[in-house]
């Protein structure tokens, strides 16, 4: 037996009298607060939990409230909450819809490659292979341990014969790299780092960064004063690169979307995001659920990003063509 819209009745009242448009006001008024949160997402207050960061980290997801709102509005046959929910979804597709168009495309002279390798991984050498693979210019990597940084340097340092390695980031280079030095986030310890690759088409000021975790916490909201403090030190320092042409590759414990990463987001402009083709998920490996790793630029052209197959880390690995 099929089943048509039609056979909803949405012409009738329920048991109240109530007609289609004046039932279901609870799923619409969901609906339309569902639009603002994504809406005036910069407008939540941070101060409780930061909780405004969280939201912002998995932003896109919040539109699966308009699939699952969808099913009482129908089941109450309830036109109000039907047309309420094109608000939620129009904000969706204004906010991430271009994400989800490819557009890689055009010749490139330079390849990044960008992976949070993990401190427990078991397999660095297959993951070192994996990277490879991709054939870039440089590679970049966080997590490095003492016990592991051997077996690095052993699968890299073959065809990436200039490298620097700072405190548990590190850089391998095809290309000779000067004006090297650690990169002060105000954590304590070394966790970034740059360098001027001198390319064969010109020089760029690469920046290695692995950002102070975050962590969501009942007690506590999502903890991530320390990362938003390095936040302010990273953008000083990229503030006063020494170069036109700059690249961050890192894993930024946050989205390009979080309020926190301003002082990085609004000087450069993710790979991902201008040339790639979907959301570009890297964290965690298995079901991404958000880009907390990133490659971005500026006087750079991304041409292409994607991600690369799953390591032995629980972290992606993520890549992208530059024209420089």
């Amino acid at each position: 037996m099929a089943f048509g819209f039609r056979d909803l009745h949405w012409r009738g009242r329920d048991g109240k009298g109530r007609s289609t448009w004046r039932r279901g006001w609870v799923v619409a008024g969901l609906a339309l607060l569902t639009a603002a949160l994504m809406a005036f997402h910069r407008q939540i207050p941070d101060s409780i939990g930061n909780f405004g960061s969280l939201l912002e980290t998995f932003l896109p997801w919040v539109g699966l409230a308009v699939p699952v709102l969808l099913v009482p509005a129908l089941l109450r046959r309830s036109a109000s909450a039907v047309v309420a929910l094109l608000a939620p979804a129009l904000v969706w597709l204004l906010l991430f819809g271009p994400l989800l168009t490819d557009k890689s495309g055009g010749g490139y002279d330079f390849t990044a490659v960008q992976h949070n390798i993990s401190a427990t991984n078991t397999d660095v050498g297959g993951t070192m292979d994996t990277l490879m693979k991709a054939n870039p210019d440089v590679i970049s990597l966080e997590e490095i341990t003492g016990a592991e940084l051997p077996t690095i340097q052993q699968k890299l340092d073959g065809t990436y014969r200039y490298h620097l390695v700072e405190g548990t980031v590190g850089l391998w280079s095809k290309y000779p790299l000067t004006d090297t030095q650690p990169v002060d986030i105000k954590i304590g310890w070394t966790r970034a780092l740059r360098a001027t690759v001198n390319s064969p088409n010109g020089a760029v000021a690469v920046y290695v960064a692995h950002m102070p975790s975050v962590r969501v916490k009942f007690d506590g909201g999502f903890t991530a004063n320390q990362r938003n403090r390095s936040a302010e030190s990273l953008g000083q320092a990229l503030t006063h690169a020494p170069l036109k042409r700059v690249l961050l590759l890192g894993d930024m414990n946050g989205t390009m979307n979080d309020r926190a990463l301003a002082p990085i987001t609004m000087q450069l402009r993710s790979a991902q995001g201008s040339a790639g083709s979907g959301f570009g998920f890297s964290w965690p490996s298995g079901s991404p659920l958000t880009r907390i790793d990133q490659i971005m630029s500026r006087g750079m052209t991304p041409t292409s990003a994607w991600t690369l197959p799953q390591t032995g880390s629980d972290h992606l690995p993520i890549a992208a063509h530059f024209q420089l």
